[in-house]
């Protein structure tokens, strides 16, 4: 009989297991914190007599000193918030200035004030002797941009197809010297085939940088051509106007005191990296007839010129265009009663070279 009532309580014993493993008390269980359940139920307060608390005081209460992540995702407590990793880092607000900044460099205001002295202190001379740090940095002074340098150009070399006589025509200089100072040479000239040079003139002249853009130029100028000959002194200037047009011009006082003046510009419009077009003009004016040499006063002749180039390189590039010559007023004149036509239109083919 006894054997009997052990059987059929094992299958209850068995079913009623799992729900008193369900009642067992978490608050012995280690890092478990269960609230304690009061001792007697108060009456609920009424909820007309007491002000609703705000939800930061909510968040406040249900707050917990400990609370491990499984009982927060349980909802069984709310954790402490973290600490701010910026507290005690004062920022400054709206009506709080930051502290003022020392204005140096491109900081500093617009204005006409002189520039800072340079520093006169050098590190290396606390290693090396303060005399032989002093050459190498004249030394470096004069290598990096103190050294003379020279240039030779032809901005015109070309012959000239007309109607008569075929002719030719040059127009160069060439320059030696530093950023600020230097000797210059030119000369232009024309003439015609069979027939030899008909004006040619060198001149030799002292430029100084006025800018970052134009020289101040000071000189002589010696006519070969036309008989006599003439000798001139010469004042003028040579440099890169706004918009890059290469304009030059000069005032020149002849040995018999005749003044004689010049004006010429040309502008490179680059069609490609290495097709040019250059559009160029030049006026002569004289302030007297001179009629030895068949100059009349005023403006006494014009030259207009239009001329595509190649740069096979920066320093070689062939050209073809178009030429336009007119003597004007009492030169006009001088050239007639010479048996020359005062005005003629040229094909020109030639080359742009410098080195």
């Amino acid at each position: 009989m006894k054997t009997l009532l052990l059987l059929g309580a094992a299958p209850i014993m068995l079913l009623a297991a799992p729900a008193a493993a369900q009642r067992m008390d978490h608050s012995h269980m280690p890092g478990m914190t269960m609230p304690a359940k009061p001792a007697q139920a108060e009456p609920a307060p009424n909820p007309a007599q007491q002000p609703p608390s705000p939800p930061a005081a909510q968040d406040a209460a249900r707050a917990a000193p400990d609370c491990p992540p499984e009982h927060a995702a349980m909802g069984h407590c709310t954790p402490k918030p973290a600490t701010d990793p910026h507290a005690g880092h004062a920022m400054p607000g709206a009506d709080q200035a930051a502290p003022a900044m020392e204005m140096t460099g491109t900081a500093l205001p617009a204005g006409n004030a002189p520039a800072p002295p340079p520093p006169e202190d050098h590190y290396a001379d606390r290693q090396f002797p303060p005399e032989e740090m002093a050459d190498a940095r004249r030394q470096m002074m004069f290598e990096q941009g103190g050294q003379a340098f020279y240039q030779v150009m032809f901005n015109l070399a070309e012959y000239q197809a007309r109607e008569g006589a075929d002719g030719f025509r040059w127009d160069g200089e060439g320059w030696f010297g530093g950023d600020i100072n230097r000797l210059v040479i030119k000369s232009e000239g024309s003439g015609a085939f069979g027939e030899g040079v008909e004006d040619a003139e060198i001149q030799a002249l002292y430029s100084r940088a006025i800018g970052p853009y134009f020289n101040l130029q000071a000189g002589i100028r010696y006519d070969f051509k036309p008989n006599p000959s003439r000798t001139y002194a010469t004042i003028g200037f040579e440099g890169l106007a706004p918009y890059w047009f290469e304009v030059e011009g000069a005032l020149f006082l002849s040995d018999k005191g005749d003044v004689l003046g010049r004006l010429e510009g040309y502008y490179d419009q680059r069609i490609t990296q290495r097709l040019i077009l250059q559009p160029r003009a030049e006026l002569n004016l004289a302030a007297q007839d001179v009629p030895e040499n068949g100059i009349g006063s005023g403006l006494s002749d014009i030259e207009l010129g239009l001329r595509l180039r190649y740069e096979i390189k920066r320093q070689f590039a062939p050209y073809v265009g178009l030429s336009w010559d007119r003597k004007l007023g009492d030169t006009a004149d001088f050239a007639r009663a010479a048996g020359e036509d005062p005005s003629s239109t040229s094909f020109v083919f030639g080359i742009r070279t410098w080195f």
